[in-house]
């Protein structure tokens, strides 16, 4: 019937194996298969190179025969976008990093298409083979069931169709192109280590957050959850691009802060170095007792404490993980932000930086392109979803 999405049996199979190795008759009852119909799938999935025997298990009667999760052929691409920097990681389905790679560029002075030319270049030199599933990680506003990026201020792009750009430029079904913004794939990659959970606030050229909630992401009605870089912080402080007076991202994104620990001139504003090379040379200021500096990156945290008690009085999150370039500064963050949040009645909650810094966006993407794969098995050979068993 024209308007309906039927499930796919071989995505319930490939979930299923990611706990370990099962028999058929397992597999049957745990995917609500009919067992008749599992040797026919497994041998659909085993021609893509995702499924494999996995020896054979004894027990009373008959031994039964294991299967296994494959995928180290099955390739998931992450793409991550931000305004001075492309990137590009290839796992398997199991995670595990192929290839990466990463090149410092004007993303805004490059434009939309020429922007998505390199990063589709990007793309095809760690690609050891045609991606089963992608995702783009990008700093912006983004719907995400449209796989559009409405608008990113630090790009200078609006409106910006971006699975279907990447996709034409990979050859690639667009449905296999997912889009998301980057606080939500580092609150995703956070919520995969182990919390289900939590609130996750990036620091960057812009400041954004992103919600997880039972293991999934929460997006609010259309789909710009999270933002918090304009909650009012201090109601003296300076004009918000956004119109208003204070907002944390006045007090929290890279260059106020970078503005507040040292003269212009001084070589933490030297664009060159990119976001990492500048957070780390402010990090060593901060270690050899730059007072200047020192007093930026508190001020720093007082502020995020004041945002985040608004954030944790609303959300009630088990833990606030603080990603993007405040984790590289989580040493001398946490403390000022455990401070502040504990002045308020539900400021009793766990503050930890991420271990994953500045990196957490693209291994959320990553994920998430597994995930998209695990979803339709079609993409690997081309199908339509029409065509899909």
């Amino acid at each position: 019937m024209a308007g309906t999405t039927r499930a796919d049996p071989r995505s319930a199979i490939l979930r299923a194996l990611r706990a370990g190795p099962l028999s058929r008759t397992q597999l049957a009852a745990r995917c609500g298969i009919a067992k008749s119909a599992v040797p026919g799938l497994l041998a659909g999935l085993a021609d893509r190179g995702l499924v494999r025997p996995a020896g054979v298990r004894a027990g009373h009667g008959r031994p039964s025969r294991l299967v296994e999760l494959h995928g180290e052929d099955a390739y998931a691409l992450a793409l991550g976008i931000e305004p001075d920097r492309l990137s590009a990681v290839v796992t398997d389905l199991s995670g595990r990093v192929l290839a990466e790679h990463a090149e410092t560029v004007d993303v805004a002075a490059l434009g939309l298409q020429r922007g998505m030319d390199e990063l589709a270049h990007l793309a095809c030199r760690v690609l050891p083979g045609p991606p089963g599933g992608v995702a783009v990680s990008v700093p912006g506003l983004v719907d995400s069931a449209a796989a559009v990026l409405r608008f990113a201020p630090a790009l200078r792009w609006r409106d910006a169709e971006i699975a279907g750009l990447m996709a034409a430029r990979l050859d690639v079904p667009v449905e296999a192109v997912a889009v998301d913004n980057d606080a939500n794939l580092g609150a995703l990659a956070e919520s995969a280590a182990g919390t289900d959970d939590l609130f996750y606030l990036a620091g960057g050229t812009a400041v954004g957050g992103g919600l997880v909630s039972g293991g999934a992401i929460l997006r609010g009605a259309r789909g710009f959850a999270g933002e918090v870089g304009h909650i009012a912080v201090d109601p003296a402080g300076e004009r918000c691009a956004c119109g208003r007076i204070g907002c944390l991202e006045t007090k929290a994104n890279l260059a106020a802060v970078l503005r507040a620990a040292a003269p212009p001139g001084d070589a933490l504003h030297d664009p060159a170095l990119g976001v990492g090379g500048r957070v780390a040379l402010l990090r060593h200021r901060v270690r050899q007792g730059d007072q200047r500096a020192a007093t930026a990156v508190h001020e720093l945290g007082v502020a995020l404490g004041v945002a985040l008690s608004t954030v944790v009085d609303v959300l009630d999150p088990d833990v606030v993980v603080l990603g993007g370039y405040f984790a590289e500064l989580g040493e001398w963050l946490v403390e000022p932000v455990r401070v502040e949040l504990a002045a308020r009645p539900l400021g009793h909650v766990r503050v930890v930086p991420s271990e994953l810094g500045l990196q957490a966006p693209l291994r959320g993407a990553a994920h998430l392109a597994a995930e998209r794969l695990l979803a339709n098995p079609a993409f690997l050979s081309g199908e339509t979803e029409e065509a899909s068993v």
